[in-house]
């Protein structure tokens, strides 16, 4: 049977049990706060993270992996015993990571083979797609049955969020200023999605409360689901947010987990995030 590794980086959120549970190989970005790096997951963990956020005068900034950060896990995966890698990235629309995965693809070309693809995601949404490869990938599948799953669930896989305000994704270039600065006089909670695997406004709600209600809402009314999963950047409210969906059904059971620092960054403290990948 073909051995197949997952790589992917560590804006999927899924935890470090989680990914060594399903032999995926996470590579981390970096964050950096004025003149202090860090590595996510190894200098700095999302608690430290958060905390670090709202004691900060400073906004976060992240850094793409290195093409030689990705190329030191595609051979671990050849010495392992592995056959070949599918690596899944980051929205190359927000990140330089999939470029990094590609370039370190072909670099090793000549020795391995890696089938390096653009999840056109992130957080949970990368994370529940990653999930779905490496059980398919340990249940005996070959690359080219990888990237069609993969080609497959990219436009089933919404991500939502609900976030304080658009100051974060404003300074990281992530979302236009006029609208940043429209939502901070009007103090507007929007909701944001990705589309073509960018950010964007989903909906201006005047509250709160109206934000999270608006998300629910989307969740409970969406197509049947396979998997789906709720992330929060230190948010106090995410057990009120919960309790709206305790109508929601799945396929596979709900995952509550911790936005980390690579999406954090550029979202902030208090984001809801809102991951669904739809039945076939």
């Amino acid at each position: 049977m073909t051995r197949i590794r997952v790589v992917t980086d560590s804006a999927c959120d899924l935890s470090a049990d989680v990914a060594a549970e399903h032999g995926v190989g996470v590579v981390p970005l970096s964050i950096r706060f004025g003149d202090e790096e860090f590595v996510d997951g190894r200098d700095l963990t999302t608690e430290e993270f958060w905390a670090r956020c709202k004691a900060s005068s400073v906004l976060p900034e992240t850094a793409a992996p290195s093409p030689g950060a990705f190329q030191e896990a595609f051979l671990d995966a050849a010495e392992q015993g592995y056959d070949a890698v599918l690596s899944l990235s980051l929205s190359g629309g927000v990140s330089a990571t999939f470029q990094s995965a590609t370039a370190a693809a072909e670099a090793v070309e000549d020795r391995f083979e890696v089938r390096a693809l653009d999840s056109r995601s992130m957080t949970m949404g990368l994370g529940l797609m990653v999930l779905e490869i490496a059980e398919l990938a340990a249940a005996g599948a070959d690359l080219d049955t990888l990237e069609a799953r993969v080609n497959e669930l990219i436009p089933r896989t919404s991500v939502y969020g609900v976030v304080e305000n658009l100051e974060h994704l404003e300074k990281g270039g992530r979302i236009g200023g006029a609208r940043a600065l429209m939502g901070s006089l009007l103090s507007i909670k929007p909701v944001v999605t990705l589309v073509d695997g960018v950010v964007a406004e989903e909906s201006k709600q005047r509250t709160r409360g109206r934000s999270m209600q608006y998300l629910a809402d989307k969740m409970l009314g969406s197509p049947p689901l396979s998997r789906v999963a709720i992330t929060h950047g230190a948010a106090t409210d995410i057990d009120t947010f919960v309790a709206l969906l305790t109508d929601l059904k799945s396929e596979h059971p709900l995952v509550v987990g911790q936005l980390g620092p690579v999406v954090g960054t550029h979202t902030g403290p208090g984001t809801i995030g809102v991951c669904m990948v739809t039945l076939d």
